[in-house]
């Protein structure tokens, strides 16, 4: 099989190196394509791929074209896809019909991933179009799988609510995490005291809720004692409304992802 990689970004270096791990592919079978030379040095030194400035070059008889450059540079990106090999985009906002038109190519596959890709921990929300092949659609799971988790929907739309969701997901998450070290700081934990403790303890609590199997309001309430701390603390999160500022916060975002998409 052969492989191109367009953009070596995080994004790309994340997807190269989780799939060379995993052995989804080799590195004799892969070309990055990356206009900065001593990136592409580097990924070259380290992975052992070729790499080159050239498109056309990366993408010439490629089984796997994987376009990991930002949105606003799809229309830098030039070359021929074989009429049965695979696009797989994950450019954000960039709709499957925008592809279509400007690669000349309908077996596209989009994917929305989030960054803790980068920790093979992500979280990769994709779609495919009709002329996809089985085969196709399996090597593409694999690959998804290689850096986390993946989840197929049959609709492009989900897509942009997978990126309020997902995509935008670890933003939130971050926030929460800052939040959280400042009150341990606040009640006299050090910084380092309190960064230990809280991502350990968010790291666990998405873990446990992975394998419990439990929805997260029952897990809510097997940690909640009546008149215990726990309980003194989720007041003071409703008294300051976070349940309906998160809801707003994915609706709003759901907004800008569809606006930045253009019509569907």
């Amino acid at each position: 099989m052969k492989v191109a990689i367009i953009g070596g970004g995080v994004m790309g270096e994340a997807i190269l190196a989780a799939a060379l791990e995993r052995g989804v592919f080799a590195a004799n079978e892969v070309t990055v394509c990356e206009k900065l030379a001593h990136r592409a040095d580097q990924l070259h030194g380290e992975y052992g791929v070729l790499a080159t400035a050239s498109p056309d070059a990366a993408m010439e008889d490629a089984d796997l074209v994987v376009l990991s450059v930002k949105p606003q540079d799809i229309t830098s990106v030039h070359g021929a896809i074989k009429p049965d090999g695979l696009l797989l985009s994950i450019m954000a906002g960039v709709r499957i019909r925008t592809i279509i038109n400007e690669f000349r190519h309908d077996r596209i596959v989009r994917v929305m991933p989030n960054t803790p890709v980068a920790a093979k921990a992500g979280m990769s929300v994709w779609t495919a179009t009709p002329a996809v092949s089985p085969e196709q659609r399996e090597l593409t799971r694999g690959l998804l799988c290689a850096i986390g988790r993946d989840l197929y929907v049959e609709d492009e739309k989900k897509l942009d609510m997978a990126t309020a969701v997902s995509g935008s997901g670890p933003g939130y998450v971050f926030l929460f995490i800052e939040a959280l070290i400042e009150g341990g700081v606040a009640v006299g934990l050090t910084r380092a005291e309190a960064a230990e403790m809280v991502l350990q303890t968010v790291y666990g609590s998405a873990v446990y809720a992975q394998e419990s199997g439990r929805n997260a309001a029952e897990l809510r309430g097997l940690v909640t004692s009546p008149a215990g701390t726990t309980a003194a603390g989720l007041l003071e999160l409703e008294k300051g409304a976070v349940r309906a500022s998160i809801i707003e916060a994915v609706q709003a975002a759901h907004r800008r992802a569809v606006d930045l998409g253009g019509p569907a």
